[in-house]
């Protein structure tokens, strides 16, 4: 079963093909995108990245997360589905 990541802390200057690259020392990456504004299209510091397997995913967030790449300390987690609350986000009750 695929594992899907939440890679933070992206350089401005990072690649969706760099992305995936750095990731498949860890196994086979289905899927690594970088999200940008819609408007500007400049990169806003973060993407996701979707291992084939969850041990693929795994070892990528233990080798990965606190490294530098390009420049810049990636964060490394699981992602969340779409609805969840993050920790430190907006509360919608309010």
């Amino acid at each position: 079963m695929s594992k899907k990541l939440f890679v933070g802390g992206l350089s401005y200057d990072t690649t969706s093909e760099r992305l995936r690259e750095v990731f498949e020392r860890y196994g086979d990456v289905e899927d690594a995108f970088i999200i940008k504004d819609k408007e500007t299209k400049q990169s806003k510091g973060f993407g996701f990245v979707t291992m084939a397997t969850e041990d693929g995913g795994d070892a990528a967030m233990d080798g990965l997360n606190g490294e530098e790449i390009d420049g810049r300390e990636l964060r490394v987690d699981e992602a969340k589905e779409q609805g969840e609350k993050r920790r430190g986000g907006r509360d919608s009750r309010r």
